[in-house]
């Protein structure tokens, strides 16, 4: 019956962590900077507005290959993309030729070897760029890239993370060029332009739609050499989706040929300095296209600039939600996290000789970044609230273990003797005694594991687990503090509350007349 019991609690907490399927789902993804996020939500918008289908979003997703590894294993069905991108990041080849080629190289690929369809260009190229202080071009004469690293070994580089670790980045802009830096930052897109403002970076990547190149006094440098490939903004959908639904194309193929650049940065700017949400400025966008009359979906739409209490009272209703979802990803990770850890911690007592091996195993993984954890788990989970509630199972084993272990082991020495004495068998001995003793112990390693989890689980949003990090993620990118705290606050609070319960358990399995040692 305590088995049947746990079993139907551990799938409680899943129903609660994972969404439901269905068959006319249709799951819309997205990277995580604003342009990205603004045209998924326009797929979206869009295909409720014009199709009976149940549209998921999964908005935020940490950079390229976690988009690409999550569209190929159907944990999401499409997301915009830029043509430059597939071309040299996912199918590894060189920049070269007209946008026309590039899209026809990147469609008959994708075709070929995934099954993934580019629907026609929405009509703008979002190329990256290098911009400088228009004050520093002026002194150094800078025109182009190639005047850049005349003078590059004096400058501090202020570079997005993607842009960083990408051949059509950094990477092969350091060939082409010869570029070299006196240092380099990896900075959220918002900060690079606060940074470049306070003159603490001399130069970083910008997007040619972005918005913020209206406001900014930037110098964007001309692509002498052309480095950078054409990067159309496209819908990329799965095969397996448009054959289901054939709908979506024919739907998503209404915003072809209808964004320019200058379209795009005034709506990027919105976002970007407006501090407005994407809901809002996507549905003013299909409704300027004459493509949709919906009012949209109510959400933190026209309270970003508030102040912070107001803020948190007007997204009560969301920050709710997402403190439901953070609250089911951490407690089915620990539950199944004890449901393992404990058990293993009670055999390695009875094979010590393995047991310090086998826990520093397990403490190697608390070193593995926790991104990177989480994308690890997209090849073979997907997306979602899977990979996560296992990469969060992995971070609560060490604590739990360690505990377990120790407690089991250290227990008083004289009360085993005694129980030894009277003939009580290993198994009763560790049942009636041991684990009693060891109950403190092992309930510290466990609200040790809970306080991280719950911490950790920021990060699920990275992955489109939802959760608290929703909000950290995207106020991280608007450089909105009111937005960051929203999730930040309930996630420490949460923490608190987690910890202080799991406080109360231990205090109560604490067997009469143990007294804390001073």
């Amino acid at each position: 019956m305590r088995g049947r019991a746990v079993g139907s609690a551990i799938l409680v907490l899943l129903l609660c962590a994972a969404p439901l399927h269905a068959a006319d789902r249709i799951v819309i993804g997205s990277k995580n900077f604003e342009e990205s996020r603004l045209l998924a939500e326009m797929f979206a918008q869009l295909l409720e507005s014009r199709t009976k289908l149940q549209v998921e979003r999964r908005l935020g997703l940490a950079g390229t290959q976690v988009c690409f590894e999550a569209l190929k294993n159907g944990a999401i069905d499409v997301y915009p993309e830029y043509t430059g991108t597939g071309l040299v990041s996912i199918l590894n080849e060189k920049a070269e030729g007209a946008p026309a080629k590039t899209l026809n190289r990147v469609r008959s690929e994708f075709l070929h070897r995934w099954d993934l369809w580019w629907l026609a260009p929405l009509g703008f190229e979002n190329s990256w760029e290098i911009a400088v202080p228009k004050e520093l071009a002026e002194r150094e004469h800078l025109e182009t890239i190639t005047d850049l690293a005349r003078v590059s070994k004096r400058l501090h580089g202020g570079f997005g993370h993607e842009f960083v670790g990408r051949e059509d980045g950094l990477l092969g802009l350091q060939r082409v060029y010869g570029l070299e830096w006196k240092s380099v930052d990896h900075l959220q897109q918002a900060l690079q332009y606060q940074a470049a403002k306070q003159r603490t970076i001399d130069a970083l990547d910008v997007y040619s739609t972005d918005g913020r190149l209206i406001l900014y006094n930037l110098k964007v440098l001309r692509d002498d050499r052309h480095f950078f490939p054409p990067y159309e903004a496209a819908a990329l959908v799965r095969g397996a989706t448009l054959k289901r639904h054939p709908e979506v194309g024919a739907v998503l193929g209404l915003l072809a040929g209808s964004l320019d650049e200058d379209t795009m940065r005034a709506l990027n700017l919105r976002l970007q300095e407006g501090h407005e949400s994407e809901v809002v400025v996507a549905r003013d966008a299909l409704r300027s296209l004459g493509l949709s009359n919906k009012e949209g979906r109510a959400s933190e739409t026209e309270i970003r600039g508030t102040g912070v209490l107001a803020y948190f009272w007007g997204v009560r209703r969301d920050l709710g939600r997402l403190t439901l979802q953070h609250l089911g990803l951490s407690a089915a990770a620990l539950v199944l996290g004890a449901l393992f850890a404990i058990p293993l911690g009670l055999w390695l007592e009875r094979r010590r000789r393995w047991a310090e091996a086998v826990i520093r195993v397990l403490g190697i993984f608390q070193t593995v970044p926790s991104l990177a954890l989480l994308a690890f788990m997209i090849p073979f989970l997907g997306v979602g609230t899977v990979p996560a509630i296992a990469a969060l199972w992995i971070y609560s084993l060490f604590p739990i273990v360690r505990n377990t272990y120790t407690g089991v082991r250290d227990a008083d020495s004289k009360a085993v003797e005694a129980a030894t004495a009277l003939g009580m068998t290993p198994g009763q001995v560790l049942r009636e005694i041991r684990l009693p003793l060891a109950a403190p112990v092992v309930m510290a390693g466990l609200r040790t594991a809970a306080v991280l989890t719950v911490g950790t689980a920021t990060l699920a949003a990275f992955i489109g687990a939802g959760g608290l990090g929703e909000p950290i993620v995207t106020g991280l990118q608007l450089a909105n503090t009111a937005m960051i705290l929203s999730g930040a606050i309930p996630a420490a609070l949460l923490a608190l509350l987690v910890d202080a319960g799991l406080g109360w358990v231990e205090r109560r399995l604490r067997p009469a007349g143990l007294e804390v040692q001073r």
